[in-house]
């Protein structure tokens, strides 16, 4: 080895730039890169600290580290304060320098960890990579308690070598881990597509991404939640292995941190105890998570609000491409969400047109026939009636022909209104009064708010208040009707009453009428509605539809 300080200190550069340059993991890297440094400076103990620059760091290498540090697999290296972490942290670290004392040193000393090897001072290096701080480097030898200047700014070299080299392989792994990502969120998205197929409603869709979300990435936990107005409902989260799929309204504290995602803050993050707190009150086994994340489903308008959350039980260290995934991963779900609206609403008109189609073709097919048959029969009855007595019987046969082919065209084309809800583009309103004034009933109607309604709803309350209106024609001996609807943010209320004589019970008009009320429920309920009939003897009748509504995004 030549004496050449000069020399000297080029091959050691020259050497652990080599080293630095082998492919490898980082961990095994830094300790052999520890070895050539400790072997070529003649000291004789050497450790690593790695750091983002937050208030955790990570033990990340060693070699030669004396029995008292390596007490009980390397604890006192793994926890616990020092003076140069302490002085890294604080920004007071910015050159090499010799640390008068260690305290995990003194540590060893005060509880008898082990031999020391004389080792009471070391030097302390900060490793950079550019402006940007990655860790400490740290080297001792027995009994040497001063580092000259030669000896520093050679460390400070290699130092900025070592920095170079960690950020570099952290980028690498940081690719690693967003290519990672991205291909789980395209796998993700082909299956929630898939879903889409499926399942036109949001919350089952809700459950199916949570579902797939837990089977494509490593999260601890996720869960869907749906904002209505200022209240946050859990509809779905999977945790150790297990969906839940029972709906959780979450307590306004426990939501607070919620409130602030939206369009202009797409995500946010909670504390590992917010999240914890979070997990209690859904029932969830106790979870040590470390972080949580929520996303922003952006609305385009088709549907409510939703919220995506992720917990992990470690710090992944790859917050920002996470972040970056999670967003994809919200635009994904609400382009899911979007689709299984739009092939709601297909369906819907399809079937309406179906509908349309068969009520055209009835009135075109058989209502013209049976009109011709009514036709018919009367001419035939007129014939008949001219030629005697003797032909009375047959003409008394024409003449039934003709009343059941009248009944017939009658029935055929009550059957036909009720297939195709004419009137409705008019309105809701404005079509219940022209249906019972066909019936021969007076109508008085209110309507209070204005709100486009889904297709779904409009005729179901059709349906209700059509079959509303025919009971008061039929059983409740009046002339006169009320018909109100009330539309407000989250519902519309649908209201028929009469004055009429109400509803006999155990009577067989009763029994008649309970079937259509029945159909009333079964339509009321179906949308997640409530319904209700008031009577009373001789003080008639109000029935009572309330079907919640969709509820609008204010938010963001």
């Amino acid at each position: 080895m030549t004496k050449d300080p000069r020399i000297h200190e080029l091959i050691t550069l020259k050497t652990i730039a080599e080293t630095l340059n082998q492919p490898g993991e980082l961990s095994p890297m830094l300790t052999l890169v520890l070895e050539k440094l400790l072997g070529l400076t003649g000291l004789t103990s050497g450790w690593i600290f790695l750091s983002d620059g937050l208030s955790e760091y990570v033990f990340a290498a060693d070699y030669g580290l004396p029995p008292a540090l390596l007490y009980k697999d390397k604890q006192p290296m793994r926890a616990g304060r020092c003076w140069c972490m302490d002085r890294y942290k604080d920004g007071k670290l910015n050159n090499a320098v010799n640390i008068m004392s260690c305290k995990r040193l003194e540590d060893a000393g005060d509880y008898n960890w082990g031999d020391t090897r004389g080792i009471t001072h070391h030097a302390t290096v900060p490793l950079r990579s550019g402006n940007r701080k990655v860790g400490v480097l740290n080297v001792a030898a027995p009994g040497k308690n001063h580092f000259s200047d030669e000896e520093l700014a050679l460390l400070q070299a290699v130092a900025f070598q070592i920095g170079g080299a960690v950020e570099r392989m952290r980028l690498y792994t940081a690719e690693q881990r967003r290519a990672d990502l991205f291909e789980r969120l395209g796998t993700f998205s082909r299956s929630l597509r898939v879903a889409t197929m499926t399942h036109s409603d949001s919350v089952q869709l809700g459950e199916q991404a949570v579902s797939l979300v837990a089977a494509h990435f490593e999260w601890t936990f996720a869960a869907v939640i749906e904002r209505v107005g200022d209240d946050f409902i859990m509809r779905a989260c999977h945790s150790h292995g297990r969906l839940n799929n029972e709906p959780v309204h979450l307590q306004p504290e426990a939501a607070e941190w919620l409130r602030h995602i939206g369009e202009k803050q797409p995500i946010s993050s909670a504390t590992g105890n917010e999240a914890a707190a979070l997990g209690k009150q859904w029932g969830l086994p106790p979870l040590a998570l470390a972080s949580l994340m929520a996303v922003h489903v952006p609305n385009t308008g088709l549907n409510m609000p939703w919220i995506i959350v992720v917990c992990n039980e470690k710090e992944s260290g790859h917050f920002d491409i996470e972040s970056e995934v999670l967003v994809a991963l919200g635009e994904h779900f609400a382009v899911a969400l979007d689709s299984a609206s739009l092939e709601a609403n297909r369906r819907e008109l399809a079937r309406l047109d179906e509908r349309n189609r068969l009520a055209r073709d009835l009135h075109d097919s058989v209502c013209q026939m049976l009109f011709s048959l009514s036709m018919t029969a009367k001419g035939t009855e007129s014939l008949l009636t001219a030629a005697g007595q003797e032909m009375e019987a047959a003409r008394l046969a024409v003449k039934d022909m003709q009343s059941l082919s009248k009944q017939a065209l009658k029935e055929m084309r009550e059957l036909i209104m009720q297939l195709r809800p004419a009137g409705l583009e008019t309105g809701l309103v404005t079509a219940l009064k022209r249906y019972g004034e066909k019936l021969g009933l007076r109508v008085n109607t209110q309507l209070s708010g204005v709100l486009e309604l889904h297709r779904s709803i409009e005729e179901a309350l059709w349906r209700i208040g059509q079959e509303a209106l025919n009971n008061v024609c039929k059983h409740a001996g009046v002339s006169e009707v009320d018909v109100c609807l009330e539309l407000t943010v989250d519902q519309a209320i649908l209201c028929i009453s009469d004055h009429g004589r109400g509803i006999e019970r155990a009577s067989k008009q009763s029994r008649h009428e309970s079937l259509g009320l029945i159909t009333m429920q079964e339509r009321t309920e179906a949308l997640g509605g409530r319904f209700n009939v008031r009577s009373a003897r001789r003080k008639g009748t109000v029935v009572e539809a309330v079907i919640p509504l969709p509820t609008i995004n204010h938010s963001g």
